[in-house]
């Protein structure tokens, strides 16, 4: 943000365990306060910036002060959220085991979710609740109990000139209600910037952002209980609103399956509580000093602080709880903060070395300064019901946690260009990292750039510009978290008044050592015709040597695991942009851009043998189903099991007519091979149209709601026997026996598709003519717009759920999906008044 890295910490995260998501920092900023956003792709674009760098740069510049007279403007937004079922279950038959529907009530229960029953034909059936219902379609599907979510946003933003600086100052207010009923978020944010020129040589610029945010009862989602999503599985005749409020007379969850901890997600809406907040304060001061009109000084600091609370219970009468731990637990309750602060200190200079040689240069150094504290309380069981006070549990248990880090960093960059048309860069940067080991925590990292400017040398009338660029750089890498090189002890109760500790599962590493990435590019930029016509085209080779990454260890030795710095990946790619302006006249104008990336990656190298390294699993897709890397393989590949066959390829069955489990196989790379987007702009006089697709091609999603769905009778594929079974080598077998066998044995049957074409944005925009605010003494103009986002998925591959969803954004979690919220549309009126 204006030159400084902030930290941009995932707060939590959703993964097999369960768990929520309550966002990263860039999320925390107000994007009525951004100016602009650019994004540095390529290795030696981001050479400058660190570690953190090695897979790019998004540069975000905030609005800065404008010199003049007080500029006042109003931004008011509301948008409107709906979730969208993207499921394609069969509505033929309904609840019930065996091709039978339920006889008691108990059967029912246990049958909410099992979709085995007989045909549907309108007759009597009973429910859980002992209560005679229609045996057909249920008038509200499982999509029916979210809500329709809404968002208002404010920003009033004043900024005026005082002498010889200006100001800026915006003051914003969110208030968000989930598609998930109680489930909000309210946020206030105020964002100062103020620049200054003390003398004719000396600028100081600060900017100031307070970010207050808090959740209420936010999701829990994934493959855990709580999660509000489980009302997806109903049988095609059970309707969900039978189940609410979620619990009875005596505040005990309504059970509403044979499993336990698929929780009531109208007893967790209504009784739960998951109510994290966060504090956030970034600051930036800048002071330039001119020495010359060519040469300068710059010391820039930067500090950003978050302070989060959270506050999670398992409510009275949740229905997986034991009778000594009824009255609810306290899952966690605490505080933690996080700090990054970063100084910065440049010397630069621009000047002719001679006519034709122009110099652009600088040298600096940085340091980086990471802490991290948190402390908690959680236990059970509460003494009395609905108290949920730590001072209310029997049994407490405290956790605390500290870790602090620093990067200590020298760097250049020396620019170097002929009449303009011959430009050479060079970087270099000097790092040393506090989490690694003394004799190996220091590394150089350089990198250099070559361009060409050629337009001029052709003299072609068409072409408007033309630009060959070619470059290598490395970026290096530390662990993630500190400590790893290290043996330390974990605190833990003590005992009769005697402290205790315990030693870390996994294995310190004393040889680690920083990982790089190194990147060869060449790329060419086309304009012809005055600019109508644009072609930009890269061809990169990226490849990272010492990935530093977990190795599972044998219990013998006394560890489970340790980190090891031995992975290597190449990735090489294709990118293309098409810009083009078609139509331009006095009143109308059509732009339009296509931007496509074609990405072949391989996994060279793992740990010392070789073997698979595990990412994450899917805990309800059982048999091993993981993602990983594998040697000679595109990575993250999803592992799972296929069939067996026979010599001739048929499947392989067994002696009851069922499918054989296969061996565990790679069915696909987790990341796109091809992707990209289509953008087209139009305006006419003050109106304003554009829309954009999206797609994605070649990756692969290991889905538990395929897995369930198809274990409980609710694919369509699963229709095929209902009635007569299913044969094989002779022996036939009933449908649901058939299909719930095979599932679990050949969990391959729950890999996915990730394929799609979506209409991502629709805006549609109308500014008001300037005519009408020539005699206002206020009011200088008003825009207006409606944007729509999300829209449809104009084509998918996947049946039954989002091709892009998953258990999170990072590399652990992507292509492994189960229990997040449904996908959702939305549109949005925006109005904006600009005020004198």
């Amino acid at each position: 943000i204006d030159g400084v890295p902030m930290d941009n910490t995932q707060r939590g995260s959703a993964g097999e365990w369960g768990g929520s998501d309550a966002g990263d920092g860039i999320g925390n900023i107000n994007p009525d306060d951004i100016e602009k956003m650019t994004v540095l792709k390529g290795q030696a674009a981001s050479a400058l910036y660190g570690a953190r760098a090695s897979n790019g740069v998004i540069l975000i510049t905030t609005k800065k002060a404008k010199k003049g007279d007080y500029n006042i403007n109003f931004n008011s937004n509301f948008t409107m959220e709906q979730a969208m079922d993207l499921t394609n279950f069969q509505s033929e038959y309904g609840q019930g085991i065996n091709g039978v529907k339920p006889a008691t009530a108990a059967i029912a229960q246990a049958t909410n979710r099992r979709s085995w029953g007989a045909r549907l034909d309108g007759s009597d059936v009973i429910g859980y609740d002992g209560n005679t219902y229609s045996y057909s379609k249920a008038d509200n599907s499982y999509i029916d109990f979210y809500e329709t979510g809404t968002t208002f946003t404010n920003t009033l933003s004043v900024s005026k000139g005082v002498g010889d600086g200006a100001f800026r100052l915006s003051l914003s207010n969110l208030s968000s209600e989930s598609i998930v009923p109680n489930s909000g978020l309210d946020r206030i944010t105020v964002n100062l910037t103020a620049d200054q020129n003390i003398t004719d040589k000396l600028n100081v610029s600060a900017t100031v952002n307070y970010t207050d945010e808090r959740y209420d009862n936010q999701p829990f989602l994934s493959d855990g209980p709580k999660n509000p999503t489980n009302f997806i599985l109903l049988a095609p005749n059970v309707d969900h609103t039978i189940f609410a409020p979620g619990y009875d007379e005596n505040g005990q969850e309504i059970i509403f399956s044979d499993d336990n901890y698929a929780t009531n997600p109208y007893f967790i809406t209504n009784q739960g509580v998951n109510d994290p907040s966060r504090k956030r304060f970034i600051s930036i001061l800048s002071t330039k000093y001119s020495f010359t009109d060519k040469i300068y000084g710059l010391l820039r600091l930067g500090n950003d602080t978050s302070n989060d609370k959270f506050f999670s219970i398992d409510p009275y009468g949740l229905g997986y709880l034991s009778e000594a731990n009824s009255n609810g637990n306290l899952s966690g309750k605490g505080q933690s903060s996080r700090s990054e602060l970063n100084v910065d200190g440049i010397f630069g200079a621009n000047f002719n070395l001679t006519e034709d040689f122009e110099v652009d240069a600088l040298a600096g150094a940085t340091l980086r300064r990471n802490k991290y504290e948190i402390v908690g309380v959680s236990g059970g069981p509460f003494i009395f019901p609905y108290l949920y006070s730590p001072l209310n549990v029997v049994n407490i248990g405290r956790s605390y946690d500290y870790e602090e880090k620093e990067v200590q960093s020298a760097y250049y960059s020396f620019d170097l260009s002929y009449k303009r048309f011959l430009t050479l860069t060079t970087t270099g940067r000097y790092d040393v990292y506090s989490t690694l080991p003394e004799d190996n925590n220091s590394i150089f990292t350089p990198s250099v750039t070559g361009a060409f400017v050629f337009d001029d040398i052709l003299n072609i009338d068409a072409l408007s510009f033309g630009k060959l660029r070619a470059s290598y750089a490395v970026t290096s890498g530390e662990p993630g978290s500190a400590y790893q090189t290290s043996f330390y002890y974990t605190a833990g109760n003590s005992i009769n008044g005697v402290a205790t500790g315990s030693s870390p599962s996994a294995l310190p590493n004393l040889t680690l050592k920083p990982f790089t990435t190194d990147e060869v590019e060449v790329g060419l930029n086309l304009q012809f015709f005055g600019n109508r016509l644009g072609l930009d085209l890269a061809y990169f080779t990226k490849t990272s040597h010492d990935e530093i990454q977990n190795a599972n260890y044998s219990a013998a030795t006394g560890f489970s695991s340790g980190v090891v710095a031995t992975g290597s990946i190449r990735n090489q790619g294709i990118e293309v942009l098409l810009t083009g302006t078609p139509v331009r006249t006095e009143n109308f104008t059509w732009n339009t851009s296509l931007n496509m990336t074609s990405i072949k990656n391989e996994v060279l190298q793992t740990d010392a043998d070789n073997n698979p390294i595990t990412l994450g699993t899917n805990r309800a897709v059982v048999g091993a189903a993981t993602t990983a890397f594998v040697v000679g393989e595109a990575g993250p590949q999803i592992r799972a099991y296929d069939y067996a066959y026979n010599e001739d390829g048929s499947i392989q069955y067994d002696s009851d007519g069922l499918p054989v489990r296969g061996e565990l196989k790679s069915f696909g790379q987790v990341l796109p091979k091809f992707y990209g987007g289509l953008n087209n702009d139009f305006s006419y006089k003050n109106f304003n149209l554009s829309f954009l697709v999206d797609f994605n091609y070649g990756n692969k999603v290991l889905s538990a709601t395929e897995y369930y769905a198809r274990f409980n009778g609710l694919t369509k594929e699963t229709l095929v026997g209902r009635e007569g079974g299913l044969t094989n080598n002779g022996v036939t077998v009933d449908a649901q026996t058939y299909y719930q066998t095979e599932i679990q044995r050949i969990n391959s049957k729950s890999v996915v598709d990730g394929d799609f074409i979506k209409l991502r944005q629709v805006t549609l925009g109308y500014s008001l003519p300037d005519s009408l605010f020539e005699n206002m003494k206020f009011f200088e103009g008003v825009d207006i717009s409606l944007v729509a986002r999300n829209l449809a998925i104009l084509w998918r591959k996947a049946e039954n759920i989002d091709p892009e969803s998953s258990f999170g954004s990072t590399i652990n979690f992507i292509g492994i999906e189960g229990g997040s919220l449904p996908s959702s549309r939305s549109l949005g009126l925006n109005v904006n008044f600009k005020i004198k």
